[in-house]
This record gives structure tokens, sequence and C-alpha cells, in this order.
């Protein structure tokens, strides 16, 4: 079986991208038989602008993997414009990809809902992610819930090529973990870069303490009893906790 995800490097990488990505990756080093993990700095061209800034990101991507445990003698770990082929890829299933498929996707709406300009390259990303997936020949894509229309378009994708022109691609499969489906941010939202609500895997001390103080909460005293289920708090502290652990501080919060 082989396994494979990216990153996109648009800045510091986060909670979400650790419990939503890397970890449910580390977690299958050595178990399967191969292991992709790429920085996918061609879709960070969507947002990111600045050639000197792009550079830098790539690095501090590339350095905190290496950081959190991915070992290129046990994993393929690589920059995704280092591999042409994906671009190559992408113009190939862009002449078999319905636009209306691409019109469905809900990442697109959202990122332009927040502001991020709309352009073809952001409109065309759930192509480029099915070619960096189909290349491979992967048979799980672990993901958050967010991302899992992505897998799916990838499927199609892969279907409509394959009936075209005789089975040529493997058709993936989203894994979701249901305790990391959605990292929210200290805002409440899904944790993204793009939204500006993250907490960095790496940062000072203090810096990383503000971030976790400025976290939305409802206006319930600290004695109430609070839902965990809505409490944004508990759902990234959980995060961190093992089955037990998680129950008895659910328990604390009636």
């Amino acid at each position: 079986m082989r396994v494979l995800s990216g990153i996109q490097p648009s800045g510091a990488l986060h909670l979400g991208n650790y419990f939503g990505s890397m970890k449910p990756n580390l977690d299958f080093i050595g178990k399967v038989e191969e292991s992709y993990y790429f920085i996918v700095d061609l879709h960070a061209l969507t947002t990111v602008h600045d050639a000197k800034m792009l550079r830098e990101y790539r690095r501090d991507a590339i350095l905190d993997l290496l950081a959190c445990g991915f070992d290129p003698a046990k994993a393929v770990v690589f920059f995704q414009s280092d591999v042409h082929e994906h671009s190559e890829l992408l113009w190939i299933l862009s002449t078999v990809t319905p636009m209306g498929l691409l019109e469905r996707a809900v990442s697109y709406k959202d990122k332009v809902e927040k502001g991020i300009a709309a352009s073809v390259g952001l409109f065309t990303y759930p192509v480029l992610m099915a070619a960096d997936i189909l290349l491979y020949d992967i048979n799980v894509v672990p993901v958050g819930k967010d991302q899992k229309q992505h897998v799916e378009m990838a499927r199609d994708i892969a279907t409509k090529f394959n009936k075209a022109f005789g089975e040529t691609f493997v058709l993936p499969d989203p894994l979701i973990r249901d305790e990391v489906a959605v990292v929210p941010g200290i805002d409440g939202q899904k944790m993204s870069k793009s939204y500006g609500n993250t907490i960095p895997l790496f940062a000072p001390e203090a810096t990383i303490k503000k971030l976790i103080m400025s976290v939305v909460t409802d206006s319930k005293g600290i004695n109430d009893p609070k839902d965990p289920l809505t409490c944004v708090l508990f759902q990234m502290h959980k995060l961190f906790l093992n089955g037990a652990e998680r129950k008895a501080l659910m328990d604390e919060y009636k």
C-alpha cells in the first residue's frame, strides 16, 4: 500500500497541519510499503506571490518535516516543483475534467469568500491535487474533513480518464481520523494560514501562550457547566490526549 500527503508552504506549519496530516503519515511510516510526503510549493503559488518569501517558506517547511520525524531513509520526502511530471499530468487530466466538477469545489468558493484572489490556478487547484495523488498510484490519502472532496474529485477524474484511455490510474481513498476531522483555529473556524488563526508548531513559548489565551470562548463563568463539543479549547486540547484522558476532561465540563 502507498500513502501520500502534502503540506503547502504558505506560512509557518501549525497544529492543523500536524494533527490533520503529518501525524497520520508518521503513524504509517514503516507500516506500509511506501510513504510519500512532499512540500506542495506549486499549490502555494495561488496565494504566495513573493519569490523571496516563498523560498523561505519552502525551506522552513522541509525543516519542520524533518524536525517532526519524517526520516528520508524511511519515507520519500520531496518538493513538488522538483518533479515536473506533476505539472505535465495536471494538463493531461485537465483535458478530461468537466468544468462542472470544478465549479462544485467547496474550497474554491470558501477561499474566494475569505478574500483570496480568484485565479485560474486557484480554480484548477483540485486538478493539480489529483495529479499529485494519481502520479504515484496512491491507495490512501490522510486528509482533514475539508479536503475529502478533493480526494473524491481525484477519483472522479481518474475514473473518467480510465474510461477514455484504459485502466491507467489507481483510485485513491481518503483517510479521515474522526478525532481530527477539522482542527479548529483560535477563532473557532478551521485552522488555516489563509484565515490567520493558526497556532504554529514551532514558536517562542510567549508567542504560543498569547495565541492560546486569545482562543474564542463563550460568556459562561469559569465554574459553569459547558458543552465540550462546542468548546474550541476542548477541541484543541483533546488532540493531545488518549481516550481515557479525553473522557476525563469531558467529564470536568459537566
